[in-house]
């Protein structure tokens, strides 16, 4: 991380916007099924790799005399809590909201702006890496006629639409807005 971010910072003379958006399912099952090794391997990549790429960036933010910083999040673990058996996963989205608002007071001072943007179901291809086990045991049965998007009946967002709200976080236009979550959900959130 030290080496990309010094690379790219050598390469421009400088960094304005950094977004941390790595981030994996992991394993979704019962709490009493979830390894160590499983909640170990979600809380690195999802929560550790936000500190690592913050920690890492916010010195070439403090020499630029500012910038942004978007964080990815989800509305998992901030707005919903009815996935099932996705403890870890909703443990370190909670977290990294947590993490955002805790920073906007103490890198305000250095005119580094900090948000998160919570996707609801967005086509990507994150399923690859979610391994779900014994779904029957945490699954709350709900069905919802329309689907559960109501903005585009029932349709995931795409990920243009996450991205538009990056690029708005990211410029002079969001200059005003930090320590906030931005749901990018089409109202799915509000449904749970």
């Amino acid at each position: 991380m030290r080496t990309a971010v010094a690379t790219l910072a050598g390469c421009y003379g400088r960094l304005d916007v950094v977004v941390a958006n790595a981030g994996i399912n992991g394993v979704w099952a019962p709490i009493d099924d979830l390894s160590l090794k499983e909640w170990n391997r979600t809380i690195a990549v999802n929560l550790t790799g936000t500190f690592l790429t913050i920690a890492t960036t916010v010195p070439y933010l403090k020499a630029s005399g500012g910038g942004s910083i978007i964080v990815v999040s989800s509305i998992n673990g901030t707005r919903t809590f009815t996935t099932p058996g996705a403890t870890a996963y909703t443990a370190t989205k909670a977290g990294q909201v947590a993490m955002v608002q805790q920073l906007a007071l103490e890198l305000a001072r250095h005119h580094i702006r900090i948000n998160a943007v919570c996707p609801g179901e967005i086509e990507t291809n994150i399923e690859v890496n979610t391994s779900v086990r014994h779904e029957d045991e945490t699954a709350i049965p709900v069905i919802w006629p329309q689907g559960q998007v109501p903005i585009t009946g029932g349709q995931p967002g795409r990920s243009e639409d996450v991205a538009d709200v990056i690029t708005f976080l990211a410029s002079d236009k969001a200059r005003h807005i930090t320590g906030s979550p931005v749901w990018v959900d089409g109202g799915q959130g509000l449904l749970r």
